[in-house]
């Protein structure tokens, strides 16, 4: 069995009055599955406008959770291009001072708005690995500020140097996979959406298995039906290593060591 580190983990959905018992409660099941290590984003309520107070409790949630578990879960800071100054404040908080080592972005602007700008170079100063919430929505349901992997590919082409994620691959994966094809700086992830025969075997046909990475989405989805998407997925074991743990290893690795982290 590969190792196994998950991109998108949440405190919301799982039991638990504080976000340390949420954070052992994750963890137990994780755990049942061989699942290594966590990456935690937001806290213990999802805002769909976050103010500036919101996103400090948010993340003052997500490091509470951290403060036993070091060695099994990373951080990523919460921000929002609503609030620039108050994004940039917490980046420097959480990562440059703090235990996180990605940012967040959810909705409130969409990733092609250039407000975003100052935030991603914040974060590509520390190194971060740099997660943006992507899904296309048929039925009319777009969330306000709510963004498509189409927006995220015209943020990563303004920042080539930086290394993005396409949070759930798009959700309507074969348009989000095709949007971020000819950009080696994104990765797709296979969190959220049903687990559907063929969709890892695309996007390592269109990407190559390196900008691939696994994600749950739990605890608003399982770990196991997630996984399930890369397991039962017809390609190598050699791939399937990579999209579980080898190409998050390598994506975290700058930011992990320059704080002096550990990594295994």
């Amino acid at each position: 069995m590969p190792r196994i580190w998950d991109l998108h983990c949440h405190l919301l959905g799982v039991e638990g009055r504080t976000p340390e018992e949420r954070m052992t409660s994750l963890l137990s099941y994780a755990s049942r599955l061989g699942i290594e290590r966590l990456c935690v984003y937001m806290g213990m309520q999802f805002l769909h406008q976050p103010g500036p107070d919101d996103l400090k409790q948010q993340n003052d949630d997500v490091i509470a959770a951290l403060s036993h578990y070091h060695d099994r879960a990373f951080g990523f800071c919460y921000v929002s291009g609503e609030h620039v100054e108050a994004s940039l404040r917490e980046i420097d908080r959480c990562i440059e001072n703090g235990p996180m080592v990605g940012i967040k972005l959810w909705v409130a602007k969409r990733a092609e708005d250039e407000a975003l700008d100052a935030i991603v170079a914040r974060a590509i100063k520390h190194q971060a690995l740099i997660f943006q919430h992507t899904w296309v929505k048929s039925d009319g349901t777009q969330l306000p500020g709510e963004s498509t992997p189409e927006g995220l590919a015209a943020l990563a082409r303004r920042f080539p140097q930086g290394n993005f994620v396409c949070g759930h691959s798009g959700g309507t994966w074969e348009v989000g996979i095709r949007a971020v094809r000819d950009l080696p700086n994104v990765s797709v992830e296979t969190a959220g959406f049903d687990p559907t025969a063929g969709m890892v075997e695309m996007a390592v046909r269109e990407l190559g298995p390196e900008r691939v990475l696994f994600g749950s989405d739990a605890g608003g989805r399982s770990f196991g039906s997630q996984l399930a998407k890369v397991l039962g997925a017809d390609i190598s074991e050699v791939d399937k290593a990579l999209i579980l743990s080898g190409n998050l290893r390598r994506l975290l690795s700058p930011i992990v060591r320059a704080k002096g982290m550990r990594f295994d």
